[in-house]
C-alpha cells in the first residue's frame, strides 16, 4: 500500500510539473534576426526571417525553445540594387547556405542555466545545411520579449568559401569564419 501511495504521489508531481510548462509561440511578424558577416576589407549586414518558433516556460522561468529560420529570406540590407542582388544570390548559393537544397535552419535549446534577472545561458543545437553543431549564448527575457546576440562559426557547417582557415593566399578576399547574429523575439 505504501508503494502505491508513493507511485500515486510521483505521478501527481509529474503531471503537475508537465501542466505548469507553458509554450509561448513567437510572433514571427514582430521578431527579427539581423546578421553581420565580416571580411578583411569590410563587412555586410542584413536580415533573415524566423519561420516559426516557441519558447517554453515553467512559471516565469525559461526551460526550452526551438526555432525554424527561413534561409530563403536571407537578404543584405547594407547595399542596394545590383550589388545587393549579387550578394543575396551568392549567400543563397552552395558556396554559402545552399537555400535551394536547405531552405531552413533550426535551433533547439538543449540546456538552460538561469543566471538571474531574466538572463539565461543556453546551449543549443544549431542545424545549417543538415549539419548540427552546438552553440552557446546568453538570452535575456523581459515580459513578452527575448533578446540575444552570438557568433556562429560557419565552417562547422561546411561553409568554407573564402575562409583563411582552409585556403591560403586569399589576401584581402578572406572572409571571417564567424558571422554575428542579433535576435529580437516577441511572443
Amino acid at each position: 500500500m505504501k508503494n502505491l501511495k508513493t507511485i500515486a504521489l510521483a505521478l501527481f508531481v509529474a503531471v503537475s510539473t508537465i501542466a505548469t510548462a507553458q509554450t509561448k509561440k513567437v510572433d514571427v511578424s514582430k521578431s527579427k534576426i539581423n546578421w553581420v558577416g565580416k571580411k578583411v576589407t569590410g563587412e555586410h549586414s542584413g536580415t533573415v526571417n524566423i519561420q516559426s518558433g516557441n519558447l517554453i516556460f515553467k512559471g516565469k522561468k525559461l526551460t526550452g525553445g526551438n526555432f525554424v529560420v527561413d534561409m530563403t529570406s536571407l537578404t543584405a540590407t547594407d547595399i542596394k540594387g545590383e550589388y545587393a542582388a549579387k550578394l543575396d544570390g551568392h549567400l543563397k548559393a552552395d558556396d554559402f547556405f545552399g537555400t535551394d537544397k536547405y531552405p531552413t535552419s533550426k535551433l533547439v535549446f538543449k540546456k538552460i542555466a538561469d543566471k538571474g534577472n531574466g538572463v539565461y545561458t543556453v546551449t543549443a543545437d544549431l542545424t545549417i545545411k543538415d549539419v548540427t553543431a552546438p552553440v552557446k549564448f546568453d538570452i535575456t527575457v523581459k515580459g513578452n520579449t527575448a533578446t540575444t546576440a552570438f557568433k556562429v562559426d560557419r565552417t562547422k557547417f561546411g561553409i568554407k568559401y573564402g575562409s583563411g582557415s582552409f585556403f591560403d593566399n586569399l589576401g584581402d578576399k578572406t572572409i571571417n569564419d564567424e558571422f554575428e547574429l542579433s535576435v529580437s523575439l516577441q511572443f
